[in-house]
């Protein structure tokens, strides 16, 4: 039977939606406690509406202070929030702390006589996931919506003029078609942009210029920053959906209230592969919805790379207070070179997925968590800044273990 074409939409938000200005608070946070004390345990949710903002939660330190109004004015201005006009100002917005001690029973939990043997911080179970739709192992619909928001962004910072109107809300979203046979993208099907502007015309005007100006300056700038190959699947048959009510002048947290954590399909793999629930953002790593969840994507990324599989979902559980994982799956989608279930059986003796041993791989006690706040945790270049390692997860250094470790499962797949 002859299969259809498919397609398949991910989204992502600028680092002015309400729910990412919270994601950034939350980071921010949790970095000035870890630039203190590299000890210090911390689970920080924030929420944002018109002219306040309100962070909760708890942190253990023994002698860390941070000045949470100060830290979250300093991310506020950063993104762009900077005048009264937009119904949420880092110099006159409300901000109210309501950190406190962290429970006890989490502690005994985590704390260990063998710091190798720190428990996890939480139970749960969490994904990584890898393809080879992007040179980063991506998917491409995440991918994109993720770049052209980032160029957006520069131009509001950096190139004003290009687009003077524009404010720190947006969103975006692609739509790609793959083939049925090769399960690869062979075109770009539809685009979706709404940006946050100025009023300084008659509405039907301004949507018209913002149309002509994502058309003519935005998506240009962002083919041109596409591999040859990516670029290709760019036709003139795409269609195109800017703002589509109409009208977007009120936004950020005067549009809508934000909060942490509650953008975590953009944050990882916008709805490929799976989500084990658990929010990043204003975590410390003794928490395996953050440590374990990176220790699975740098997994995953590695197998595709590695060439042991085109597609890889890599599931790691953990239950509170217990070091090793409960249990260690992979599903290959059918792509794999090894038997998923050896490859699982085989993962967790290569490597070591114990929370302290991740957390030392990619020194996640660092203050490195506010970069991952906007544009998503996964397919970042990995970067080194102030002698610290950021996106560490992404590096591909167990490709040739790992061929080693199934070099002998692959040459009998391979002559089957």
């Amino acid at each position: 039977m002859l299969k259809m074409n498919y397609l398949f939409t991910s989204e992502s938000v600028s680092e002015g939606h309400p729910d990412k200005v919270a994601d950034q608070i939350s980071d921010a946070i949790l970095d000035e406690f870890l630039r203190q004390d590299r000890e210090a345990r911390v689970a920080c949710e924030t929420f944002c509406t018109s002219g306040l903002v309100v962070v909760g939660g708890e942190v253990h330190s023994d002698h860390a202070y941070v000045d949470i109004p100060a830290t979250a004015r300093r991310v506020i201005k950063r993104i762009g929030y900077d005048k009264a006009e937009y119904g949420f100002d880092a110099a006159s917005c409300g901000i109210i702390s309501t950190i406190h001690e962290q429970s006890t029973d989490i502690s005994m939990g985590v704390v260990r006589e063998d710091p190798d043997n720190q428990g996890a911080g939480d139970q749960g179970m969490m994904f990584g996931y890898a393809c080879t739709d992007t040179e980063d192992y991506m998917p491409l619909p995440l991918a994109l919506s993720h770049r052209i928001l980032m160029i957006l962004a520069d131009i509001r910072h950096n190139d004003r003029s290009l687009m003077p109107y524009l404010r720190p809300d947006a969103k975006a979203q692609f739509t790609v078609e793959y083939s049925a046979q090769t399960h690869k993208p062979v075109r770009i099907h539809t685009i979706v942009l709404s940006t946050q502007h100025n009023e300084f015309a008659p509405d039907e005007v301004m949507r018209e210029k913002i149309r002509f100006d994502v058309q003519d300056k935005l998506i240009p700038r962002l083919i041109a920053s596409l591999p040859a190959e990516t670029a290709a699947l760019f036709d003139d048959k795409f269609v195109l959906h800017v703002n589509p009510t109409g009208k977007f002048v009120i936004g950020g947290p005067a549009g809508d209230t934000g909060l942490t954590g509650r953008k975590i399909i953009v944050d990882t793999y916008g709805g490929r592969g799976a989500h084990g629930g658990g929010a990043f953002s204003g975590k410390d790593p003794s928490k395996v919805d953050r440590s374990a969840a990176y220790a699975a994507r740098y997994l995953a990324k590695n197998i595709v790379a590695s060439g042991l599989a085109d597609e890889c979902l890599v599931q790691l559980s953990y239950a509170i207070g217990v070091a090793e994982p409960v249990s260690i799956f992979v599903d290959s989608y059918g792509t794999g070179k090894v038997d998923d279930a050896l490859l699982a059986s085989r993962l967790g003796n290569i490597f070591d997925l114990r929370p302290a041993a991740i957390i030392r791989k990619f020194a996640l006690k660092n203050p490195i968590y506010e970069p991952c706040a906007a544009y998503g945790h996964m397919g970042r270049k990995p970067y080194i800044q102030d002698g610290m390692q950021f996106f560490g997860w992404e590096k591909l250094d167990a490709v040739q273990l790992l061929r080693e470790e199934f070099g002998e499962q692959v040459s009998k797949f391979a002559s089957k």
